[in-house]
C-alpha cells in the first residue's frame, strides 16, 4: 500500500528550524511545520545525490514493502537509512524523482 508523505522542493534559500543531514549533505525544513507535508530541501555544493534530486521536486510515499515497490522500477537511489527507524529509496518514474519511505513496526 502507498500513503502520500510528503512534497520535497529544493531550494538555495535557508529556512527556519533546518535539519542537517550530514552523510548527505542537505539541509532539511518544514516538514514538521507544513499540514500539507511540504519539505524544503537545501543542498551543500558536494552534496552527493543526484542531480535529479537535487534540481527537480519530488513526491514521497510511505510503504509497507519497499523492496516489493522497487521490483522493476528505475532505481535511482538505493535503500538507505538517512534517520533511525526509516529507510528510503527514490525511483525515476515518467523523468521525475520519487521517494519510497518504509518505517519500522512500532512494538
Amino acid at each position: 500500500m502507498r500513503e502520500y508523505h510528503h512534497l520535497g522542493i529544493p531550494t538555495d534559500t535557508k529556512m527556519e528550524n533546518e535539519i542537517y543531514l550530514k552523510d548527505f549533505k542537505v539541509y532539511v525544513s518544514g516538514y514538521n511545520d507544513s499540514p500539507y507535508g511540504i519539505e524544503w530541501m537545501r543542498y551543500e555544493t558536494d552534496c552527493p545525490l543526484p542531480e535529479l534530486v537535487k534540481t527537480v521536486p519530488h513526491v514521497a510515499f510511505k510503504v509497507d514493502n519497499l523492496d516489493e515497490e522497487l521490483k522493476g522500477k528505475d532505481v535511482l537511489i538505493e535503500p538507505n537509512s538517512p534517520s533511525a527507524g526509516v529507510t528510503v529509496a527514490f525511483i525515476v518514474d515518467n523523468g521525475a524523482p520519487v521517494e519510497f519511505l518504509q518505517f519500522e513496526a512500532e512494538g
